[in-house]
């Protein structure tokens, strides 16, 4: 089959449709990285048991995965639309960029990883306190609990 001649607009129309892919694909790199400089920083929050910071970072974390949830949406079908218009000149940067966002995924991961195994060793210090405590009311009887000193009839005609 021969291959067909394109027009400078169709040719114009792919260019476009890689460059936003690229820079797609750019945004979500960027957003690993900004992840993985969060994990990094709760890492040092659970280690100092700074618990505010630790539950702001959880909210930045969590808005960041939104964003980056927002963008795979995107870049899935784009990246199909990609596949279809297989143009002549290959765009060498692609494959550079989804290595290294794959290598970011690796990274995030396995810093989430780690933050959780801190998360449930602190947790666990922190229950083998709770139970180590003792209770300084445990072996006092509360005043309101008997009835030997307590009043029985009160008189309110007076």
């Amino acid at each position: 089959m021969a291959q067909q001649e394109l027009t400078q607009e169709q040719v114009a129309e792919r260019v476009a449709i890689l460059k936003r892919f690229r820079q797609l694909l750019e945004e979500q790199r960027n957003k690993f990285r900004e992840y993985l400089s969060v994990l990094e920083k709760q890492e040092d929050m659970i280690h100092s048991d700074n618990v505010d910071a630790m539950v702001r970072h959880t909210e930045i974390e969590q808005s960041i995965i939104a964003e980056i949830y927002t963008i795979q949406k995107v870049i899935d079908p784009m990246e199909e639309l990609v596949k279809t218009i297989n143009p002549a000149k290959q765009d060498t940067e692609i494959p550079k960029i989804k290595t290294d966002l794959e290598h970011l995924r690796k990274e995030v991961l396995q810093q989430n990883e780690k933050n959780r195994d801190l998360l449930k060793s602190h947790m666990q210090t922190l229950r083998q306190q709770v139970l180590s405590m003792k209770n300084p009311y445990a072996g006092k009887q509360s005043i309101y609990a008997s009835g030997a000193n307590s009043a029985s009839v009160i008189d309110i005609e007076s």
